[in-house]
């Protein structure tokens, strides 16, 4: 069954949401980071997907007393991608509380150093992130266009450990207008033994619904709940579910 990971957007302490990654086309919501994150696990998630949009931008962490103030809560597993460029900016989250580290722009500028991390901290900690623009990956906050297309990326890392990979579809991210069924169906039946995250696009439960007939194992949530067209309650009561049907997961 499908986990259900909600997504917290950060620019400056706050929760935030781009359309298309764009910074000039930004909403700020009013709830602060803490605040969704415990509402996210009394409605029974088990994993928060944190990005450091300054990070991303600056090229490293910036909002690492968020990521603190959140950990500090010991509710949810943390995945955190943003401003991770180097050593020190790895160490830097992952001491700060993140369990898990999404490598995205220095994992195709510095693929020697994303090989290393893998190697040294294990495909269940290093995830990769791979955000994607007419077919090929985008870095530094979808700001550039690399020319790597995502199976290219990922065949590069395979020999090196690499288990899990989020990937966003640029042109469907806070759109609302559905994620790219076929582009997660593809790279699924490429590469059988990765876990991918579906990102961007998720507009209702029905989105959900379909991603997890399918047998896509894990989707990211953000604007849809934000725009309250996905309710925690609706989400609480997805979680049950499958917790009935599969009581010993």
């Amino acid at each position: 069954m499908i986990e259900i990971i909600p997504a917290i957007d950060i620019i400056k302490g706050e929760c935030v949401r781009l359309s298309q990654g764009d910074y000039s086309r930004k909403t700020i919501y009013p709830s602060t980071p803490l605040e969704m994150a415990r509402l996210y696990a009394d409605a029974g998630v088990k994993r928060l997907h944190l990005v450091d949009l300054d990070g991303a931008k600056d090229g490293e962490p910036r909002n690492l007393a968020t990521l603190r103030e959140i950990s500090g809560a010991n509710i949810l597993k943390i995945e955190w991608g943003g401003g991770i460029k180097d050593r020190a900016g790895l160490e830097a989250v992952l001491d700060a509380g993140a369990d898990y580290a999404i490598i995205g722009s220095l994992a195709v500028k510095n693929p020697d150093l994303m090989e290393g991390w893998l190697q040294e901290f294990g495909g269940e900690r290093i995830i990769l992130g791979a955000d994607i623009r007419n077919g090929k990956v985008a870095v530094n906050g979808w700001l550039e266009d690399s020319p790597l297309t995502i199976n290219e990326l990922i065949d590069r890392f395979i020999p090196f450990g690499l288990k899990e990979v989020i990937c966003t579809d640029i042109s469907k991210d806070g759109m609302l207008q559905g994620p790219s069924v076929q582009l997660y169906l593809n790279l699924a039946e490429r590469y059988p033994d990765m876990t991918f995250t579906v990102s961007g696009g998720i507009s209702s439960m029905a989105d959900i619904r379909n991603l997890d007939e399918l047998g896509l194992p894990r989707v990211i949530v953000g604007k849809a709940i934000y725009e309250n067209r996905i309710s925690l309650e609706q989400i609480n009561d997805f979680i049950a579910g499958q917790a009935d049907l599969f009581p010993n997961r």
